[in-house]
């Protein structure tokens, strides 16, 4: 057996790798670097097969260039299938309005979706002499960790988090030979989950008390949802608005893949939705506004921080990562953002809240230990080294992209 990235070994997004097995080859994820302009992967060799870990873009984004070349199924879960879809649309949008080159258009999304083959957690998919497991990974509705038995056990995680939120439940542990494991959190650890939740409330809280707006900018797939889960323990008047309403509506279609599909409805039930011109100026005047993107870089959210950027008032509550080069970061680093093709100060208060999907360092250490395997390959991430020293007493290896290596 040998493998190969074309992406995502040693950064963090375009992840895409190769597993050959005698004649069989598969591809796991292929996505693409959201940025301005995105960033891909090499280009894919024949494969027999591909294996979807979710749906986020730094994953699926590559899909419909695959499925124009290569006549393949792309085993996903139902959730997984339809968010993609939603995302790879969008992504074709916002090419067209940035005014760069998609590697795919809508005739290739079509074909993309024709080579879907939805499977449930538990399901076993033959590709050659290879049996391919599919197990939850609890990083986002639907994501996926991957068995592969033949001659021995691997296990391809893709983005992993092993705690339980109130979105999902926590990856178990996979006994394997060799496990593929993501380290984006590598050194790095998480707040208490329950500790982030508590401070990230009482924030909006006090926003809302001196009279302010608590502008949420939320990524519209995981993130969002989490958060109006959270935002359902207090009491505010909660605005929600952009692409992640859509998202919503998927997950409760798949509610066996959420943790409580009746407290997502209770809390989307409790949101109001920004459905045009005149329920946006009402959410303009309202107490928490909960919107895309999750990093400032378009979408709705910069109608609503234009309204109150100079208002000492309202604040900005970021809940993710916010990567270099967008306009999050540059909030963070500069108090700046670009509008409309204008840098504007930013003056009103902002806070960053750790409401991470992925692993943080023990944890991924504890599911690496608990796995057992003799082989552990490093993947999706910028600071492996210091995982890597963390695992004693077995082999670790650090790929390269564009290199095969040997199992």
């Amino acid at each position: 057996m040998d493998f190969q990235f074309l992406g995502g070994a040693s950064e963090v997004g375009r992840l895409g790798m190769v597993l050959k097995s005698g004649p069989t080859s598969i591809l796991f994820d292929y996505g693409l670097l959201p940025k301005d302009p995105p960033q891909y992967p090499m280009p894919a060799p024949p494969v027999d097969g591909m294996f979807v870990s979710h749906a986020h873009l730094d994953h699926t984004g590559m899909i419909p260039w695959i499925t124009r070349r290569q006549d393949l199924d792309v085993v996903l879960t139902p959730p997984t299938a339809d968010v993609a879809d939603l995302l790879l649309q969008d992504s074709l949008k916002i090419a067209d309005a940035e005014g760069f080159d998609a590697p795919f258009n809508d005739h290739d999304l079509r074909t993309a979706r024709r080579r879907f083959r939805t499977i449930d957690f538990g399901d076993n998919v033959d590709m050659g002499e290879l049996e391919v497991t599919a197990h939850p990974a609890g990083h986002i509705p639907g994501a996926t960790m991957y068995e592969v038995n033949g001659n021995e056990t691997m296990l391809f995680t893709g983005d992993l988090h092993t705690l339980t939120t109130d979105l999902v439940w926590g990856a178990k542990p996979v006994k394997c030979d060799t496990l593929f494991v993501e380290s984006t959190y590598a050194g790095r650890q998480h707040p208490e989950r329950l500790k982030s939740e508590y401070a990230f409330l009482k924030k909006v809280e006090q926003v809302v008390n001196r009279g302010g707006i608590a502008l949420v900018p939320s990524f519209a797939v995981g993130r969002t949802q989490d958060i109006i889960l959270t935002l359902a323990k207090a009491r505010h008047e909660v605005w929600l608005d952009g692409m992640g309403k859509k998202v919503n509506s998927i997950y409760v279609e798949h509610p066996e893949y959420i943790r409580s599909a009746k407290a997502l409805r209770q809390a989307m039930h409790r949101v109001k939705v920004v459905d045009g011109p005149r329920t946006r100026q009402l959410a303009s005047r309202g107490e928490v506004i909960v919107c895309t993107s999750g990093m400032l870089d378009g979408g709705p959210v910069l109608h609503y921080l234009d309204l109150i950027r100079e208002d000492p008032k309202s604040a900005v509550l970021l809940t993710g990562y916010q990567v270099e080069g967008t306009n999050g970061r540059q909030l963070v680093d500069t108090g700046h953002i670009e509008m409309y093709g204008v840098d504007v100060e930013v003056k009103i208060e902002w806070q960053k809240f750790d409401f991470s999907a992925h692993a943080g360092h023990d944890e991924l250490v504890r599911f690496i230990e608990a796995c057992d395997p003799r082989r552990v390959i490093l993947m999706h991430g910028d600071q492996r080294e210091l995982l890597a020293e963390a695992l004693e007493g077995r082999e670790v290896v650090l790929p390269q992209e564009g290199h095969w290596y040997p199992l």
